[in-house]
């Protein structure tokens, strides 16, 4: 059985990340979910962006100039909805000003908007109506422990946003993923979430806090996710290890530990202008990762090109 695909923050390799234009077209090119990073607004509602941040994906810069905390950085926080819609999003930056992926289109000029989660989540109920196949969501929690810091419970408001939109049960087509550990948890065992969760799994020195992500790749750390989680998403250079010698890739056995436990794998992330380590083309990087290592799903800005070598190969 094929993977199933998740369109990361929409077909991001064409179109910028997480606009309603990009979702629009990953769906069109066959992906099985869109994903949905979420961030709370000062007036607690619910944004689609992959960061807390705005200055490297929108002109917050030029359209508000003073609004910059101490650190540089625009703060979805800082902004009200209204004042949030007035921004025009563009391909992300670096923080020297530069497009990260310098291949992409710039798309100058074009008029992308950032728009609310249930705007979004509208959108997901209307394409299969319109088109005749169904899509699933998959949220993600911001940092939700910065948040309470910023004075808002932003999982409450995800998990009654998602309800709302009858996003509540196991069979719903949707997986709820978080980095924070405690935060899933308290989303399971505390607040008694039903929804699929994912443990997503980063690397420790990303992160100034103690994530424990090294632990969790464990047989011990698997064992205890599997008591919360039904899946994993870990980042894919973690799933194999190059040979010295020949630069070949080796499966490792993240992915045979959570399979072991009931959980499924589902990758981060698939990019055909950035591919990882031992691999010359896309192809062979999906080859491996259907393969030699049997992943349930994997994360891709590039929905279509991975549609079209999975039904190859399958």
């Amino acid at each position: 059985m094929r993977p199933v695909v998740i369109a990361h923050r929409g077909a991001s390799g064409h179109l910028p990340e997480h606009t309603l234009q990009a979702k629009a077209l990953a769906y069109a090119m066959g992906a099985d979910y869109l994903e949905q990073d979420i961030v709370a607004t000062r007036d607690d509602r619910l944004v689609v962006l992959h960061d807390i941040h705005l200055d490297r994906v929108t002109d917050v810069a030029a359209k508000f100039p003073q609004r910059a905390r101490g650190d540089g950085r625009y703060y979805v926080r800082d902004f009200e909805l209204d004042e949030l819609l007035t921004l025009t999003v563009h391909e992300r930056t670096d923080a020297r000003g530069r497009q990260a992926f310098p291949q992409r289109t710039a798309w100058d000029g074009a008029e992308f908007r950032i728009h609310t989660l249930e705007r979004e989540l509208a959108l997901a109920a209307l394409l299969p109506e319109r088109a005749g196949r169904a899509v699933g969501i998959y949220p993600e929690i911001k940092s939700p422990a910065w948040h309470r810091e910023e004075g808002v419970d932003i999982t409450a408001l995800v998990l009654r946003t998602l309800s709302g939109y009858g996003y509540d049960t196991p069979e719903s087509p949707a997986y709820l993923q978080c980095f924070d550990a405690r935060e899933l948890r308290r989303i399971r065992h505390e607040l008694g979430s039903k929804l699929k969760l994912v443990q997503l799994i980063g690397e420790d020195h990303w992160d100034p806090e103690d994530t424990g992500f090294a632990a969790m790749r464990t047989a011990e750390g698997i064992d205890r996710l599997a008591a919360t989680v039904d899946g994993i998403g870990p980042w894919v250079n973690q799933l194999y290890r190059v040979a010295g010698n020949d630069g070949r890739p080796i499966p490792g056995e993240l992915t045979e530990l959570a399979h072991a436990s009931g959980l499924v794998v589902h990758p981060y992330t698939f990019r055909r202008d950035a591919l990882p380590p031992g691999f010359d083309t896309f192809e062979s990087l999906l080859q491996f990762f259907t393969h030699e290592i049997p992943v349930d799903g994997l994360f891709t800005d590039f929905p279509g090109e991975v549609m079209k070598i999975l039904r190859r190969i399958f």
